[in-house]
């Protein structure tokens, strides 16, 4: 069944189209990325799918009664109300009476005010829909409803945010770039959400990985036309590679034939008959085939690097959180006595959960930051080069060619040659006649293309890049990823992306929480397989172990763990899967709704419980099974 049928639709930005007569349909199901370069409109395009925009012309049609669900791109809160008052953020009685319910219950009101909410719980029959959304606030890892949204880091919003979209069980979810800012474990959980078979997608994404796990047709939009691949990513990177070797042989071709026939337009008589008059309106036609430009524009990064010593960056000692160390209810510890130096070719790759201080880390190895305790010594020939999540604080009303020469109008390259601001703008796809257009102009890919400009043309020799990857087209990405593997210099890169990470790291540290970090030499992908395979069969595989022959044991080295220490092992192998199995209960029936206010009241609070002791118990069990060997 269609679902959604866009016919023709075309937008303009000022002097620039972005697109133009673009055609197709979702059917009920399906799956669809698009794909396209930054600036040619892809998030614009969304919009003006989901009713935000407005198209200059066109038609979008969603079949009767459908649902349309819409995340952004771009997720800042800044409010100070609290997260259940954000994820009912709408004026109808049945959110206002649970926002004043959860308040009432969050605050331990008792009496009247407690009544008149529960009341109203009743009067509105809101259980079914709070249930509902707090069930895919737990799901998003979202428990403290009180907490004020502005305190959210930026993974936690966007959850929040998909959250919001998806508490009115849309038919249609049309998302831009939902994997920024997500770490890896919300991610796959993600994607196990989207994949469910009624799920209907639209989406832009610069995740490979998520693009192959999650899409059924891939819808490319280049040079003003619109191709569909039927397939994930993989298929289209294939068959597009033979599609453009097919148009490039039949350009050659055309070519040829334009030379054979413009040999014929040259000695054709004057007086043209009707054969003549035909052939030569078809050398017209060959003529503007031949000569179309299919180039791709593919970015060109170059650097110099100075000469990296072997002292680089080292911590010691180093310590940092936030709150009062002696109120442990509320100190959150970020890094917990921490040694480490960054060696000369080291590659790292920072990786953990949202909110655990990835960021602060960095502000803090940089010295943007200062330790509770410890220090960070920066070697003296290190040139630092730091590209932030938050990107270039950019003035709207500065030409883009402004941004560069503010930093230097000559940019020095290796063996002598030098490159002036517009020539390096060139290099990163940005043409003289874009240069002089001013920064509001461009789309959240190009800011970010700029901001790495802005980054590299300052030839550094180690790079520290905070997820980078966020709003890179991917030609870009697959560009960026080629330098840094050719690159002389150090790099430590936080990031999410699965295929980013694995391209470019050996090395990574893992933060654990609670100020714990641990180095991991590997791929991410290997790290992720392992640490599934842990939670899925660590209990059984320590059953074979011990069901092995006597023999076999008395060669194995002693283990570390103390008397107790297995003893504990053991317990929290055999509670972990009881308490996975109620969290699945819990989960399913606060989902279906149906119970009265007092049932669903204790349920939440067994869900809190529940969820909260299998984290310990998880953490505990990958501490114990490490010490384990």
């Amino acid at each position: 069944m269609n679902v959604l049928s866009v016919e023709k639709l075309a937008k303009s930005f000022g002097p620039r189209q972005l697109f133009k007569d673009l055609s197709f349909g979702l059917e009920k199901g399906q799956k669809t990325a698009i794909v396209a370069r930054n600036g040619s409109g892809k998030s614009t395009l969304l919009k003006c799918i989901a009713g935000i925009e407005r198209p200059d012309s066109g038609i979008v049609t969603f079949n009767k009664g459908i649902r349309v669900g819409y995340l952004d791109q771009s997720v800042e809160m800044t409010s100070s109300r609290s997260v259940v008052d954000e994820m009912l953020d709408r004026d109808d009685p049945v959110s206002n009476a649970i926002r004043d319910y959860d308040h009432a219950l969050a605050k331990g009101l008792e009496g009247p005010a407690m009544q008149r909410a529960l009341e109203r719980m009743e009067e509105l029959n809101a259980w079914d829909y709070e249930a509902r959304a707090k069930g895919l606030l737990h799901r998003f890892g979202l428990r403290d409803m009180e907490q004020a949204v502005n305190t959210l880091s930026g993974g936690q919003q966007k959850r929040l945010a998909m959250a919001k979209v998806l508490i009115d069980l849309p038919d249609v979810l049309i998302l831009d770039e939902p994997t920024n800012h997500l770490d890896v474990h919300m991610i796959e959980q993600l994607e196990e959400e989207l994949s469910a078979p009624h799920m209907t997608l639209l989406l832009v994404t610069h995740d490979r990985y998520f693009l192959d796990n999650i899409c059924d047709e891939i819808i490319e939009i280049e040079f003003g036309e619109l191709t569909r691949y039927k397939g994930n990513y993989s298929y289209y990177v294939e068959k597009k590679a033979l599609a453009d070797e097919v148009r490039d042989a039949t350009q050659q071709h055309l070519k040829g034939l334009m030379k054979r026939e413009l040999e014929w337009v040259r000695k054709m008589p004057r007086a043209r008959g009707t054969k003549s008059k035909s052939r030569l309106d078809a050398f017209d036609k060959i003529k503007a085939d031949a000569t179309r430009r299919f180039d791709r524009e593919q970015v060109k990064i170059e650097v110099k690097t100075d000469r990296l010593g072997g002292k680089v960056i080292e911590a010691r000692n180093l310590t940092m959180g936030f709150g009062d160390p002696a109120d442990k209810a509320r100190y959150k510890p970020i890094v917990e006595h921490f040694n480490y130096s960054l060696k000369k070719g080291d590659r790292i790759g920072i990786v953990g959960p949202n909110g655990v201080g990835k960021s602060t880390f960095i502000d803090l190895l940089t010295k943007r930051q200062k330790p509770t305790m410890g220090k960070v010594t920066i070697g003296e020939t290190v040139v630092l080069g730091t590209f932030d999540q938050q990107g270039l604080q950019l003035k709207e009303d500065q030409r883009i060619i402004e941004v560069v020469r503010d930093i230097a109008e000559v940019i020095p390259l290796n063996k002598g040659r030098t490159l002036s601001a517009s020539q390096l703008l060139e290099r990163f796809l940005f043409d003289k006649e874009q240069q002089y257009q001013y920064v509001s102009t461009l789309s959240g890919g190009e800011k970010r293309r700029l901001y790495l400009c802005t980054v590299l043309m300052r030839n550094p020799n180690v790079l520290i890049l905070d997820e980078p990857t966020n709003d890179l087209d991917i030609p870009t990405l697959n560009a960026l990823e080629d330098f840094l593997t050719d690159l002389d210099v150090c790099l430590l890169i936080v990031s999410h992306d699965r295929f980013f990470m694995d391209k470019l790291c050996s090395k990574l540290l893992v933060f654990e929480g609670e100020g714990r970090i641990k180095e991991w030499v590997g791929s991410y992908t290997e790290l992720r397989d392992l640490q599934k395979q842990k939670l899925r069969e660590g209990s059984s595989k320590r059953v074979e172990q011990q069901s092995a022959p006597s023999n076999s044991a008395l060669k194995e080295k002693p283990k570390k763990l103390t008397y107790a220490e297995r003893l504990e092992l053991e317990k929290i192998d055999k509670s972990m899967p009881a308490l996975e199995k109620r969290k699945a209960e819990l989960l399913l029936l606060m989902a279906e709704g149906g119970a009265d206010h007092h049932t669903l009241m204790e349920r939440s609070i067994d869900l809190e419980r529940t969820t909260a002791e299998l984290e310990r118990m998880t953490d505990r069990w990958l501490e114990l099974s490490e010490k384990e060997g």
